[in-house]
């Protein structure tokens, strides 16, 4: 018999929905060789999966600890997502960041915000002196993207600890697909709409927090309304 008043996980991407631009590609661009461009290439023409593009990426780096912390410190992201985070928490649910990026890179940047989450993210490990390299905890075979974080796989596995919830996926690109796929509910902004259009995955569109924290606000309190008539249907299954 579940709990259902607390069994709500809300898993969001970091990249370009609470991050304002993709921040590895900004990492790239500022402490990488040129060659990162030709790999991103190959991933664009899907000739690689992301994880594969990304681990010869983070290899191009060149950057000390103390610079990469400045550079990550200019980072910004989304003004209204700490108090959207705060809606979330205050109706019961669990909020985790599901990141196909940096861990470091999401920690860093969410410890500036005064936020801690659970990260969810590809692991960024340094090799001594200005060299860098990745590993994959969330990774798994088969996922349909190639990617390092399969965001199918964690959204499968249902849960802080895992057990049986329901899901809600926040998300912008092409990591977020085959998870938008698996989700109980998506938010969705930029490529992700466009692709739940195309495969008929229903959805709620938005473009930023502050117009996701109304609408948010709003299905937390028709699902906390419903779930007294969810909860006695369970008690009689």
């Amino acid at each position: 018999m579940r709990d259902m008043t607390n069994q709500l996980q809300i898993f969001i991407d970091f990249d370009g929905t609470i991050s304002l631009t993709d921040t590895t590609d900004l990492l790239l661009e500022r402490f990488a060789a040129s060659d990162w461009e030709a790999v991103e290439a190959e991933w664009l023409a899907g000739r690689i999966g992301s994880r594969e593009c990304m681990a010869r990426q983070i290899a191009l780096l060149r950057v000390s600890p103390a610079a990469l912390n400045d550079f990550i410190a200019s980072i910004g992201i989304d003004q209204a997502f700490a108090p959207f985070v705060d809606l979330c928490q205050q109706a019961g649910a669990e909020v985790a960041v599901l990141s196909d990026g940096l861990d470091h890179v999401v920690g860093e940047v969410l410890r500036g915000a005064g936020l801690s989450l659970p990260i969810f993210a590809n692991r960024l490990e340094f090799k001594g002196d200005d060299r860098w390299a990745l590993s994959f905890p969330y990774s798994k075979a088969g996922c349909a993207s190639g990617a390092g974080t399969c965001k199918c796989a964690m959204i499968d596995w249902r849960g802080i600890p895992p057990r049986a919830m329901e899901t809600v996926l926040i998300g912008d690109g092409r990591s977020d697909f085959c998870g938008a796929g698996r989700a109980d509910h998506v938010f969705a902004k930029a490529k992700l709409v466009q692709h739940c259009r195309e495969t008929n995955i229903p959805h709620t569109a938005f473009s930023n927090f502050s117009d996701l924290i109304p609408v948010m606000a709003d299905w937390l309190e028709r699902r906390r309304l419903d779930l007294p008539a969810a909860k006695a249907d369970a008690l009689h299954a």
